[in-house]
Parts: structure tokens; sequence; C-alpha cells
């Protein structure tokens, strides 16, 4: 049976930590955009820039399934009992960026007819970026990112021991 990328048996915990540190570093780059642009009224597109997230996906085998609800939510897995043999489809398969996703909520609106993005009633329209919102995503994405890193040392920790025996 195989996990992630096509990862084998024992070397699925790695896998399923990997594609969560891949997501959570994803999830990092789009919240460092979002900051770097939290002041950015005009863009390529011309408007305004708009927040990004990434949306992501639980791994499934052959197929990926959105995770309803929550972007950043990954489903619980339900556990099977001791001694029962998992289906292919009950065996997590870690996480995938399905992708990264503009936010299209309106940004605030403020008054400032001379700035150059300045309308015709003189509002400039900035964008939709929350910096106390940013700054909680980094700290959840920075751990979770931790919490990969750490469960894949300990899964290669139990690998490196199982193979001296």
């Amino acid at each position: 049976m195989n996990g992630p990328g096509g990862v084998p048996g024992l070397l699925r915990g790695l896998g399923i930590s990997a594609s969560g540190l891949t997501a959570q570093r994803r999830r990092l780059d789009a919240i460092a955009m979002n900051i770097a642009n939290a002041e950015t009224t005009r863009t390529a597109d011309g408007g305004p820039y708009r927040r990004r997230f990434v949306e992501l996906v639980q791994a499934q085998p052959g197929s990926t399934q959105a995770v309803p609800g929550d972007p950043m939510r990954i489903p619980e897995i339900e556990v099977p009992r001791p001694g029962a043999a998992p289906a292919s489809e009950d065996v997590p398969q870690g996480v995938e960026v399905a992708g990264v996703v503009e936010d299209t909520t309106p940004g605030p609106r403020v008054y400032d007819p001379a700035h150059p993005d300045a309308d015709a009633d003189g509002f400039v329209e900035y964008p939709n970026v929350d910096i106390a919102q940013e700054m909680v995503s980094l700290m959840e994405a920075r751990r979770g990112y931790e919490a990969n890193a750490t469960a894949f040392e300990a899964m290669k920790s139990m690998l490196q021991r199982a193979l001296e025996i």
C-alpha cells in the first residue's frame, strides 16, 4: 500500500509529514506576500492588492477531495480498531495544496483626494489585508510547520532504530 507520492508502507509517515511541511510552507509564503502588500493600492490588474490564502485538500489515493468548510482545516481521520486492516481509502494520505485563492472581499475605502489612486470622489481602496489576522495565521502556519517537522524527525528516528534491530 502506498502513501503520498507512492511512498510505501513504513515510509508513509514521512510522506504525510512532508506533505504537511510543504502545505505549511506554502501558507507561510502566501502570508508573507499578504503582509508585504498590505499597503499596495495599485497592482498590474489595476486595483488594490487582494489577500491570498492557500486552499488545502486531503490527499486521497488516486484523487483529491476538497475539505469542506474552513480551507485551513484538515478533517479528523477515523482510526481503525486494533488488529483490523484498514481499507486503502481509510489510510491517511497527508494533505495537498489545491491552490492559492484570492479573497474577493472589498478592502477599506479611505478619503484621501491627494492620493494618486483616488477615485473621482477622492476615495482610495486599500487592500483587504488585516495585519492582525495575518499575524495569527502566521503563528498557526509556523506551529503547524514545527509540528510536522517534529513528527518527521520522530518517524525518521523510529525507522533508524528499526534498521538497527
